[in-house]
């Protein structure tokens, strides 16, 4: 699954926030006397689902992409043709057939960098969709397997019509003793693949070919 810590060439390694550590650390630092610290966002769910609650290594992110939802929805939920699109897919492969649905799986490889913990390595994640509501979310589960690298992730993506195209949201997280042996290091990565699929998903949704076409 993605949903996962892709680095992508430009990475992927997979899913949401910022270490628990660093974020309390936030929350405490230079508040003026009785002001009152917002709290943090609420998880992205998708039917009532949401990231793992207990993971270490976490990153959520949105962008509005300017294109029809329906233009977007199909770029996402099309997964064998994600390597068309996204620098950092090397291979997919849709383990059933049709629609993309609840309980479709698809296998799915992604370079991720080297890090303090790892090699550099290629990770083939096996995703298996457990909710899903057209034109409205996503949430797959799955492993991700490398040299000397396992995660466990989960990832969930939101589209939601504003003025001028869709918010695309995106929160993913990463379990596994190798990513937690480093959360920082494995948080930046999970980063830094993210906003790079958003950064994909916007340009391709927004290419002429794709307005043209709808």
């Amino acid at each position: 699954m993605p949903s996962i810590p892709s680095t992508r060439t430009r990475t992927r390694a997979a899913l949401l926030a910022v270490p628990l550590v660093a974020i309390a650390a936030l929350g405490t630092a230079a508040a003026p006397a009785g002001a009152t610290t917002p709290p943090p966002p609420k998880s992205l769910t998708c039917r009532g689902e949401g990231v793992d609650p207990h993971a270490l290594v976490r990153y959520r992110t949105e962008a509005v992409i300017h294109a029809p939802l329906h233009t977007i929805w199909k770029l996402q939920t099309d997964v064998e043709h994600w390597p068309s699109w996204q620098a950092a897919v090397t291979t997919t492969e849709r383990l059933d057939h049709g629609p993309l649905r609840k309980g479709s799986a698809f296998r799915w490889t992604t370079p991720v960098p080297p890090n303090p913990t790892t090699p550099a390595t290629s990770l083939e994640i096996t995703s298996t969709v457990e909710q899903l509501k057209h034109h409205s979310c996503i949430r797959w589960t799955g492993p991700a397997v490398g040299e000397g690298l396992r995660i466990d992730g989960v990832h969930v993506w939101n589209f939601t019509r504003v003025k001028g195209g869709v918010r695309v949201s995106t929160e993913e997280t990463h379990s596994g003793p190798e990513v937690e042996a480093n959360v920082p290091a494995a948080t930046k990565i999970l980063r830094q693949g993210l906003e790079a699929w958003l950064r994909d998903l916007k340009t391709a949704a927004e290419a002429p070919t794709h307005n043209q076409a709808h």
